[in-house]
């Protein structure tokens, strides 16, 4: 039995546990899941503090019907979440592309591990950055943010699910298993604390709802089902009253407008942190718990002398381009670190342009890039 841990003071949780909290918080009352390493504590917890806060909790047969599950209680209007790793978050990608065509909101938690296909179940990675992108087919926007503290999990899921609401889009929040494992002192704030966003209705008759029309935002209201409101969801190119359609005016209006809902907030939407960047001849970017080995690895680095600063990747997609810019044009060299092959390295490479020296350090055996690897790097350039 998991007890309810009164807000407003400080805990000891880890990261999987922090991230119901933050849910909870942020509204959430349905959670439909399958059980899987290393992200299974996310169900087991839910499954004890929904019920207590009169929420539902459902544990499917697969990720394919969870996220399926997620998105009918999302559309009766209930903000809902579902939590898996690496080969559950594969499964839901059809599923995923489907909310992004109706704009349905929802937050999806992918805990990686290491390695492809079935990898290496209880171990680290950050394999499914660019599947958090483009895992799903055709073009779609998404929101993706990462969490590198216990404390990010639960400001960071809160996060996520404010943007979903605001955006009425899915938002993936990226951990990994340490992250997610590890158990931290965080502080729990009381709900008057904790900015919640909720999705705008329609202030309009049913008779008048248009449930896609477009607007300065590029948001159209959200109607909740059985409220007399009555609308089409389909995952086929809609026009403003989401029935297929093959016109191409309404056929670009709609992918032109459901871009333009992303790009157009973009301060609002992408997050970086940085530390010690303002004199700094060297930068590392990092993010996720790999962000934990930087942010010592620079500390150490300034005591022997060497000007070096972190910027932490909050917000992964939509890229932060032109923060990350900003911090390229003013140092001699970044290292990006990434338990992966290097993915996010090849987006700062193509926002760089150039313009300084970009190095890679990556390691895909299932253990943690350490700090003095890092330190090694930033001492010897």
């Amino acid at each position: 039995m998991t007890l309810k841990r009164p807000p407003g003071r400080q805990c000891l949780l880890q990261g999987n546990e922090a991230i119901v909290e933050g849910a909870l918080a942020a509204g959430c009352r349905f959670f439909a899941g399958y059980p899987i390493t290393p992200a299974t504590e996310i169900s087991e917890v839910m499954s004890s503090r929904l019920p207590a806060v009169d929420g539902v909790f459902i544990q499917m047969e697969d990720e394919i019907a969870s996220l399926g599950a997620v998105i009918g209680a999302s559309l009766a209007g209930v903000k809902s979440m579902t939590a898996t790793s690496g080969p559950g978050f594969s499964l839901m990608q059809e599923n995923l592309g489907f909310a992004c065509a109706a704009e349905v909101p929802c937050v999806i938690v992918n805990v990686m591990r290491g390695g492809l296909s079935t990898g290496l179940a209880t171990r680290v990675g950050q394999g499914d950055v660019m599947q958090a992108r483009w895992g799903t087919h055709g073009d779609h926007p998404i929101i993706v943010l990462a969490a590198s503290t216990t404390q990010d999990c639960f400001t960071t899921t809160v996060r996520a699910f404010n943007l979903s609401e605001k955006y009425r889009t899915p938002v993936i929040l990226l951990t990994d298993e340490v992250v997610s494992h590890t158990r931290e002192k965080i502080y729990l704030p009381r709900p008057e604390e904790v900015e919640v966003i909720d999705r705008i209705r329609p202030d309009v008759p049913p008779d008048w709802y248009i449930p896609y029309e477009d607007n300065s935002r590029g948001v159209p209201p959200m109607s909740v089902f059985g409220d007399g409101y009555r609308y089409h969801v389909t995952g086929l190119i809609h026009d403003v009253r989401g029935f297929p359609t093959e016109r191409q005016d309404e056929i670009t209006a709609f992918m032109n407008r459901i871009f333009r809902k992303i790009t157009q907030h973009l301060p609002d939407i992408e997050q970086i942190d940085e530390e010690m960047t303002e004199d700094a001849e060297i930068v590392v970017i990092a993010y996720g718990s790999v962000s934990r080995s930087a942010r010592r690895a620079v500390r150490e680095a300034r005591g022997l002398g060497v000007k070096a600063g972190l910027v932490q990747l909050v917000s992964l997609w939509p890229f932060p381009r032109q923060a990350v810019e900003a911090v390229l044009r003013r140092v001699r060299m970044v290292l990006v670190p990434e338990l992966n092959m290097g993915q996010i390295s090849r987006e700062v490479k193509r926002v760089n342009k150039g313009a300084t020296r970009v190095e890679t350090l990556n390691r895909v055996d299932g253990s943690l890039i350490t700090p003095g690897e890092i330190l090694t790097r930033l001492v010897k350039n």
